[in-house]
């Protein structure tokens, strides 16, 4: 390789590990807004002990991306063998880990959705109709998604409110304006003139999984840039701790 293919090389490398340090602080800052933010329709999972490991997993991950950019730089300016080497072994890990764990998910789908209907069931069973996070959130993914309960309108039936009252009551967010008119209140519980609750018959499982399918090239497409840029860099730092000669070592600053 010449000097100048390794001149250039070595920037590209320094690059991408500018953009892959920028790309660790963005998971740090996504993990925390899921651990710490109660607006959103993350509340309703936040009880779950599983949702919460893997929020720390995201800090970790993005942590690491962020120490790893860094080491990166370094051995991409520098021309540091042992930081490069160290980032190719690094890359490598990520790239396998992100392959196992996609085929984890595959393979556990029932288990994780059994585990969400879990979740979910405990939020509507104890759900009072008071206005608290984890309700906003709730009531925002039913109205949103057009859907009622997890798995289907049935799911409410068990409610502690619903069974106790003498009137008929279905919760607001789920309400189908196209059977009847609109009440005043998107949240709580509203009163049904008949037997029948006017309220979607789709679950929001049905809906999330739609919502999935109709988007999976978007995620596709970023799980396989995401693959790309990696692959991108595991070349690029084998490329130029290759070619890097012994007698480089006198140019790298020594600090007293």
């Amino acid at each position: 390789m010449g000097k100048g293919c390794l001149t250039v090389c070595k920037y590209f490398l320094f690059l991408f590990n500018i953009i892959f340090f920028l790309f660790g602080t963005a998971l740090v800052g996504f993990g925390l807004w899921l651990l710490l933010d109660n607006q959103s329709f993350i509340v309703v999972l936040n009880d779950s002990t599983h949702v919460k490991l893997a929020c720390y997993v995201l800090i970790a991950v993005g942590a690491f991306s962020m120490l790893l950019g860094f080491f990166g730089c370094l051995g991409a300016i520098y021309e540091v063998r042992c930081l490069l080497g160290l980032y190719f072994t690094c890359l490598l890990l990520i790239l396998l880990a992100q392959i196992a764990a996609g085929v984890f998910i595959y393979v556990q789908k029932t288990t994780l959705d059994d585990g969400m209907w879990e979740i979910t069931r405990k939020v509507m069973d104890n759900y009072p109709g008071n206005s608290s996070s984890v309700e906003q959130a709730w009531d925002f993914i039913q109205k949103n998604m057009q859907c009622c309960g997890w798995r289907g309108s049935e799911d409410w039936f068990t409610n502690g409110v619903i069974r106790s009252s003498e009137q008929q009551l279905f919760p607001c967010s789920c309400q189908n304006l196209t059977l009847a008119s609109r009440n005043a209140s998107d949240s709580g519980f509203c009163e049904a003139s008949a037997d029948n609750w006017p309220v979607y018959q789709v679950g929001c499982a049905a809906s999330v999984k739609n919502w999935f399918l109709t988007n999976i090239g978007v995620v596709l497409g970023i799980c396989i840039g995401v693959a790309f840029i990696e692959l991108l860099g595991m070349i690029l730092s084998i490329c130029l701790c290759k070619h890097i000669g012994s007698e480089d070592y006198t140019q790298v600053p020594k600090y007293q």
